[in-house]
C-alpha cells in the first residue's frame, strides 16, 4: 500500500509539473530528456488611413449618381494559428469609412458612413525563391459584418437609406518578401469575395416609418452573386524599418446590391498610408529561448 501511495504521489507531481511546462503555446517542454522547440507567433498590427474618390448610387433615394471623396481608417491584426502555425494564419480587421458626393448639377449632396468588422483564416504555402526573397500564397474562408447608412438632406420625408449585411466568402492573398538595397520590403495583394449571407433591403417605396410601426416582413434577404456582389481589393507595400514598417498601398472596393427593384452601388478608389508593427507577447516569468522557432504571419 505504501508503494502504491508513493507511486500515486509521484505520478500526480509529474503530471502537475508537465502541465505547468505545457501552459502557453510559446513555452519549451522538457520531459525525460526530450525537448520541444519553443514556438513563437508574432502579431502583426497595422493602422492605416486612406483617402480617394467615391462613386455612389442608390435608387431608394435618387436615380442620380453622386461622385466625390472617400476617407477611411483601418485596423488589421495578423497572426499564425496555434494549431498549425506553418500552414494556417488568421486575420482580424476593422474599418470605418466616410464618403461625400455631389450630383452632376452640384445642387445636392449625399453622405455615406459605414463600419465593418471581418475575420479570416487562410491556408498558406511558402515558396522559397532565393536569399532574402520568398513568395507566400494563401486562401481560406472569411466572414464580415458591415452596417451603415446613406443620407440626403434634400429628401425631407425619407432622407436615409440604411445598409447592413453579414456575409461569408473566400479570401486570398499573395505576399512577396524582397529587398530594395538593404531595405526589406513586403509586397501583398489581397482580395475578398463574399459568396453568401444576408443583407438588409426594404421594399420599393417602403418608408422607415412603416418599418418602425412593425412592417418588418422581408427585410432580410439571402445574399448571392445575383443580388449582392462585392470585390474588395488591396495592394500594400510594407517598408520594414526594424520592428516598425511604413505601409503604402492602394485600396479598391466595389459593392453592388439589387432587391425589390432598388439598386445600390458604391465604388471607391483610395491610396493608403499607415504604420505596421510586429510584436511578441511573452510572460514576464519566461524568456525567449535562443533556439526559438519564430513563425511570422506575413514577413
Amino acid at each position: 500500500m505504501r508503494i502504491f501511495r508513493a507511486a500515486l504521489v509521484t505520478a500526480i507531481l509529474s503530471l502537475v509539473t508537465v502541465s505547468g511546462l505545457c501552459a502557453g503555446d510559446q513555452e519549451s517542454i522538457t520531459v525525460s530528456g526530450w525537448q520541444e522547440t519553443q514556438t513563437v507567433r508574432p502579431v502583426l498590427s497595422a493602422y492605416t488611413f486612406e483617402g480617394g474618390t467615391a462613386h455612389m448610387a442608390d435608387t431608394y433615394l435618387t436615380p442620380l449618381h453622386y461622385n466625390g471623396w472617400h476617407v477611411g481608417f483601418m485596423y488589421e491584426r495578423m497572426q499564425a494559428m496555434a494549431f498549425s502555425p506553418e500552414r494556417w494564419m488568421m486575420q482580424l480587421s476593422g474599418r470605418l469609412i466616410a464618403d461625400h458626393g455631389e450630383n452632376m448639377s452640384r445642387n445636392a449632396v449625399m453622405w455615406n458612413l459605414e463600419l465593418e468588422a471581418a475575420w479570416t483564416m487562410m491556408r498558406r504555402w511558402n515558396i522559397s525563391i532565393g536569399a532574402g526573397r520568398n513568395l507566400t500564397l494563401g486562401i481560406g474562408p472569411g466572414t464580415s459584418l458591415r452596417a451603415g447608412a446613406l443620407y440626403m438632406a434634400r429628401n425631407g420625408n425619407n432622407p436615409a437609406s440604411a445598409k447592413g449585411a453579414w456575409t461569408v466568402g473566400a479570401n486570398a492573398y499573395a505576399a512577396y518578401n524582397m529587398r530594395i538595397g538593404r531595405l526589406p520590403v513586403a509586397l501583398r495583394y489581397e482580395c475578398r469575395l463574399p459568396v453568401t449571407g444576408v443583407f438588409f433591403a426594404p421594399q420599393y417605396g417602403e418608408l422607415y416609418y412603416e418599418i418602425w410601426l412593425g412592417n418588418t416582413h422581408g427585410l432580410a434577404r439571402p445574399a448571392w452573386w445575383g443580388n449582392y456582389f462585392r470585390m474588395d481589393n488591396m495592394l500594400t507595400a510594407d517598408l520594414r524599418l526594424g520592428g516598425t514598417s511604413i505601409r503604402l498601398g492602394y485600396h479598391a472596393d466595389i459593392i453592388s446590391t439589387k432587391a425589390s427593384h432598388i439598386v445600390s452601388r458604391r465604388i471607391t478608389h483610395a491610396f493608403m498610408l499607415g504604420v505596421a508593427t510586429e510584436w511578441i507577447s511573452l510572460s514576464h516569468r519566461h524568456k525567449l529561448s535562443d533556439d526559438a522557432r519564430i513563425i511570422p504571419a506575413l514577413y
